[in-house]
């Protein structure tokens, strides 16, 4: 399997971006039979299932579960998992909360200890309290993943808005 993760703030135009860049790296794993995984969301989990069928990989969709019951997304994030699920050849349920940012961390980690590779849209920052980019790259390495750090010319954070003083 091979999975992604990255920030969750990328800007529209590098998503783009990020997309394009994707499709030309899984190309190579579909042909060998690989297939991708995903955990559900907005932002970069769409850009990764729309460029794995571009390249004609297998896509493999995870959604929440509690108690084997498929959990509710909200927002953004359901939309996506709608498009997700239509691009998906499998779906697979994982007991996590997807409005607990420490359960979705745990989901992350136990999906990448079962993928040979991971591509990681990543600008190299440290992890924070709302990024955990760093965190999940090396936790795949110290697992035995290869991690592949992709940031393409031009990328970039979405703008962060401030309220007037």
């Amino acid at each position: 399997m091979i999975a992604v993760v990255g920030h969750r703030d990328l800007s529209a135009s590098t998503l783009v971006l990020v997309e394009e860049e994707l499709r030309a790296r899984l190309t190579g794993f579909a042909r060998a039979g690989r297939a991708g995984l995903v955990r559900a969301g907005r932002g970069l989990p769409i850009a990764f299932g729309r460029a794995a069928r571009q390249a004609g990989l297998a896509l493999v969709t995870v959604l929440p579960s509690r108690n084997g019951v498929p959990a509710q997304l909200t927002g953004q994030d359901r939309t996506a998992a709608g498009e997700l699920l239509m691009l998906s050849e499998q779906v697979r349920l994982v007991e996590y909360d997807p409005g607990d940012r420490g359960s979705c961390v745990s989901a992350d980690e136990s999906l990448l200890r079962n993928c040979a590779r991971v591509l990681a849209v990543w600008d190299g920052s440290p992890s924070n309290g709302r990024d955990v980019t760093a965190h999940l790259v090396a936790y795949a390495r110290s697992h035995g993943a290869d991690v592949e750090v992709i940031w393409p010319r031009g990328a970039a954070h979405e703008a962060v808005r401030r309220e007037p003083s």
